[in-house]
């Protein structure tokens, strides 16, 4: 009985390769910006398991851009260094103190880890900044939170030239200000930035949930551009949902072909969404 049962697994695993042929041809050559955080960021396996799906989609062709955040080991040091922090309307403001220690952690700490684990997979990853080649120059969202951006212009030669040498882009989500700042950028916000400038073929958004959800609790696997806006008019849409909506809509605006907001936690999640009928998360599209 065990022969067997391993047998159904190995002519399912051959089934499932099989099937992913049209996907892996359809993909060769695209660029995917996949904006990585969450709970899996600070989960050894989840790591390990996120690099490897990197590098098999960089393997068949694929020119991945990973965009990271960092807000909860950016919170442990500021509380393990003592630095108080200031809200206003509930948003952190970002101080000179507070944004050397956001460079450190996003630029450093966080940004070598996921280069580490790629590289260990067998992948060549090299981390940067938005700040590198000014690639991402930003003006200030509001000056009552300080040194908060939002990117203004984005200028992807640097990507480009990575991936011409078969390098994946790890990307820290700081920006350049116009001034000789530096702006601290959010996650999801950098990743709609980028993607929209390399007109990406996919751009997405790895959370803790499984996406953007109906009246009802149920996953919506599908939405446009007039849907989003008609589910936050009523209320379906809210909370932490709608930053990421809006980030989507505005990439897609940009030129991405689609955007898709999925739970990362789940196994393998971008290599499902990718090369599989199953897909995964919602899926939003201009029409």
């Amino acid at each position: 009985m065990k022969k067997q049962n391993m047998n159904r697994d190995w002519i399912a695993t051959a089934r499932t390769l099989s099937e992913a042929l049209p996907y892996l041809q359809r993909y060769t050559g695209a660029t995917v910006v996949i904006k990585f955080g969450g709970h899996a960021m600070g989960d050894e396996e989840q790591m390990a398991s996120f690099a490897r799906d990197i590098v098999l989609m960089n393997q068949v062709g694929v020119h991945p851009v990973i965009v990271h955040g960092g807000g909860p080991m950016i919170n442990s040091l500021l509380a393990k260094l003592d630095i108080k922090s200031e809200f206003v309307n509930g948003k952190r403001v970002t101080d000179e103190a507070t944004m050397e220690v956001v460079e450190m952690v996003l630029s450093g700490l966080v940004n070598k880890r996921i280069v580490q684990a790629i590289n260990s997979q067998g992948g060549r990853a090299v981390g940067i900044s938005g700040k590198d080649a000014n690639m991402m120059v930003c003006d200030p969202v509001d000056p009552a939170l300080g040194l908060v951006g939002q990117p203004v212009e984005v200028t992807p030669d640097l990507i480009h030239q990575m991936h011409s040498h078969g390098i994946i882009p790890i990307v820290a989500p700081l920006g350049a200000g116009r001034d000789g700042e530096t702006f601290n950028v959010n996650g999801d916000t950098a990743a709609g930035a980028i993607a929209g400038a390399l007109k990406a073929d996919r751009l997405l958004l790895l959370t803790d949930v499984e996406g953007v959800k109906d009246a009802e609790g149920s996953v919506i696997t599908n939405l446009t551009i007039e849907s989003v806006d008609e589910l936050t008019r009523n209320g379906v849409i809210a909370g932490g949902m709608i930053p990421k909506t809006e980030t989507a809509v505005a990439a897609i605006r940009e030129g991405v072909r689609a955007v898709v907001i999925l739970d990362g936690r789940a196994p393998n999640a971008c290599l499902l969404e990718l090369f599989t009928d199953h897909g995964a998360g919602s899926m939003i599209r201009a029409e």
